[in-house]
């Protein structure tokens, strides 16, 4: 069969969804892995009907909750993520709990028969590039739910009732749509502030707090930061859960860039990598794709353990 089981879920998905674009770009997707194992004759017809598709125009369509309307289309950014949770890279205490809130959230009209709710918020804390949106991502895929990306720079106003009306919007949307609800960089809405504008912060963080502890138990809310020093005390007792992320050990990094090189990285000798200490998940996954693209342009097609050195030390001179 041309189709993956992936592609099968992602065409599900996307179809529910109302989202055209994604569904034909899939559907391409199958043609063009039918064509690589030979199938022309199903590939041409596959995009004959893509194209004939495209081309009909659309009579009617209920209003998909991945394309959000209105007011929240300014605050919101909607994605059906495909990540899964065996896509992530993290130590074991991490992925324990992140399968913990995937096993509450499908069991949770067990929990509510006897008055217990699922974890539905949720704080991610740690350095940057370390997998906390990747996980929003997972979260929303293994529940297969749309990924609705807060954006704070749409939501924070100069003026605190704009503000405090845009996260009603927000939260309203929570209470009505099930999803996954992230809140990425979200010191800028949490933060401890000092200063003349602390009033001002403080109603606007009171304001989520209010929504936060009446969020639907149906829709998942993630916040995330990279400075957990900085957020005001209130805000962790309000999460359901907290899971903190930390930098890639040598074995887990090694195995970031190992995925990321793919069927490239198949000779390498990763007893010869050099230490990763220091770096990222994200900025591994940038050395790998560095290594890689020099092999391929050079018309190879492996990756070895000097090329990822090379590529290591080039980054790290780059950063400074």
């Amino acid at each position: 069969m041309a189709a993956t089981g992936e592609h099968v879920k992602a065409l599900v998905r996307t179809h529910a969804a109302g989202d055209d674009a994604a569904f034909y770009a899939v559907a391409l997707q199958v043609a063009a892995k039918a064509a690589r194992q030979g199938h022309t004759t199903l590939a041409q017809e596959l995009k004959q009907i893509i194209e004939s598709a495209r081309r009909q125009p659309v009579v009617s369509k209920v209003t998909p909750i991945a394309r959000p309307r209105g007011d929240l289309a300014d605050l919101v950014s909607a994605s059906f993520p495909e990540v899964t949770l065996q896509d992530l890279v993290a130590p074991a205490a991490v992925k324990d709990s992140i399968t913990r809130v995937l096993h509450e959230q499908r069991q949770r009209q067990a929990l509510a028969e006897h008055g217990f709710e699922p974890a539905h918020r949720l704080l991610l804390e740690g350095p940057p590039g370390t997998g906390k949106t990747m996980t929003a991502a997972v979260i929303a895929h293994e529940l297969s739910l749309p990924l609705l990306s807060v954006r704070l720079d749409s939501l924070l106003s100069r003026y605190m009732g704009e503000t405090a009306a845009k996260l009603r919007i927000v939260f309203d949307a929570v209470a009505s749509q099930r999803a996954v609800y992230l809140f990425d960089e979200f010191d800028a809405l949490g933060a401890h502030r000092t200063g003349n504008d602390v009033g001002e912060a403080r109603r606007i963080l009171n304001s989520f707090l209010v929504f936060l502890e009446g969020a639907n138990t149906e829709s998942i809310v993630v916040a995330a930061t990279n400075h957990r020093s900085i957020l005001d005390h209130a805000l962790f007792r309000r999460f359901d859960v907290t899971i903190t992320y930390s930098l890639p050990d040598q074995a887990q990094a090694r195995e970031v860039m190992r995925r990321r090189l793919g069927p490239l990285g198949r000779g390498v000798r990763w007893s010869s990598v050099a230490s990763t200490e220091g770096l990222s998940h994200a900025e591994l996954v940038k050395v790998a794709e560095s290594a890689a693209k020099e092999k391929i342009l050079r018309g190879e097609d492996h990756v070895s353990a000097a090329d990822l050195n090379k590529a290591l030390q080039a980054y790290r001179t780059a950063a400074g």
